[in-house]
């Protein structure tokens, strides 16, 4: 199959929702199908105002037909809500090709957090972009609850793995120098991911902390006694996973927490407030602590044994999540099973000498229905913005 990515989430940026998409592309590639990322890079770009070292692509409009119509995807998948994934939603909608996207940032509380947008404004643009999607994938079942008393439709499950080999408790931990027990926390050093709430605790031993962001200068001179270790990436990261005691998980706006099955599969129990994400991750186990004191959540945690954390985290594989991707997809042809036209227009261009020697799309084998097709917009704007006269406008008339 060949599946067009269009993401404004891409490396050299380094989070959850780029670790999901390339180890997915990888394990897609592994299991025979064609993926071409639609990504920042391939563009011209300035850098995102919120998080200067984000880049956003600029003049994708001019370029996204010609790049879409070249690769002839069976099915496309919008990844991110940025001017990338705008540009492919609106010629998807221009040219009838249904789609897939997903919901991976809780930008709402974000914006709202940062006093910039109220989150219901936010929310109300999202359930607008993500309402002519075939499917709208979500990592977990609470986030997918949530979304949908929020006026979102067509939500699946697209749950996360994590490579069990590479994080492991028999890997050589990291010389960290500290006193025990290490209480370690792994991420972005920004706002959302509340690390205050952690680093002000009262613990025993060392409190870790792994990354990079805005807020590093800041945490630092604020929390001295607390370890930061900066970015870490590959071995290294996964030794100092290999070298800790506890794992504690300060955020309560992350859609799921990518990190916190790197730590599991390390053996370390989690410890986090009992919000979406970690209720997930830790549902089907004991192998961790929700508490709205985390301090009393990361203290109970020492006594979780790290073995049963091993083998629960075993159950979270990358190729079960890409085969769970694959199920989700919608074809991109149009209700009835024909080929969108510009495809039909650019083999006839182009001829053999692009090899168009692929089989057609067979609608159907992924479970496309003519339910799936956009609902008329007034009809969306009512779920979705209720009676808000502020809300957001999409053109998502186009598409019908």
């Amino acid at each position: 199959m060949r599946i067009l990515l269009a993401t404004d989430a891409w490396p050299p940026q380094v989070n959850g929702v780029v670790r999901t998409l390339t180890t997915v592309t990888r394990e897609l590639t592994e299991m025979g199908h064609r993926v071409l990322a639609v990504q920042p890079g391939m563009f011209r770009t300035l850098p995102c105002p919120i998080y200067p070292e984000i880049r956003l692509a600029i003049g994708v409009g001019g370029r996204i037909a010609k790049i879409i119509e070249a690769s002839e995807p069976d099915a496309i998948h919008i990844a991110t809500e940025g001017p990338i994934g705008i540009a492919t939603r609106r010629w998807c909608l221009a040219n009838r090709c249904d789609f897939s996207t997903a919901f991976h940032t809780r930008f709402p509380e974000y914006l709202a957090e940062r006093r910039l947008l109220p989150a219901s404004l936010t929310y109300a643009f999202l359930c607008r972009f993500h309402e002519p999607a075939g499917a709208v994938m979500v990592a977990s079942d609470s986030i997918r609850r949530e979304l949908a008393s929020r006026g979102f439709r067509r939500l699946v499950t697209w749950g996360r793995g994590v490579n069990t080999e590479f994080f492991n408790p028999q890997r050589p931990p990291a010389r960290l120098n500290v006193p025990r027990p290490i209480f370690l926390s792994v991420g972005r050093l920004a706002r959302e991911k509340n690390l205050g709430a952690f680093l002000s605790l009262d613990l025993p031993g060392s409190k870790v902390v792994v990354g990079d962001g805005p807020l590093s200068g800041m945490l630092k001179r604020r929390f001295p006694r607390a370890h930061f270790l900066g970015r870490r990436e590959g071995s290294e990261l996964a030794a100092v996973y290999a070298a800790a005691d506890v794992f504690v998980f300060p955020s309560r706006t992350d859609t799921f927490g990518l990190v916190m099955l790197e730590a599991l599969a390390s053996g370390l129990p989690i410890a986090a407030f009992p919000v979406a994400g970690p209720r997930d991750v830790l549902s089907g186990g004991d192998v961790g602590v929700l508490d709205d004191d985390l301090r009393v959540a990361a203290l109970s945690a020492l006594s979780i044994p790290h073995e049963r954390c091993r083998d629960y985290a075993l159950n979270f594989t990358w190729r079960a999540c890409a085969r769970q991707f694959l199920e989700n997809l919608r074809p991109a042809g149009v209700p009835g099973g024909a080929a969108p036209e510009p495809f039909a227009r650019f083999r006839r261009k182009a001829g053999d000498r692009l090899g168009n020697n692929a089989a057609p799309i067979e609608v159907g084998a992924i479970g496309v229905s003519a339910d799936s097709v956009a609902a008329p917009a007034v009809a969306q704007r009512q779920r979705c913005a209720g009676n808000n006269p502020e809300a957001p406008h999409l053109d998502v008339e186009e598409s019908h």
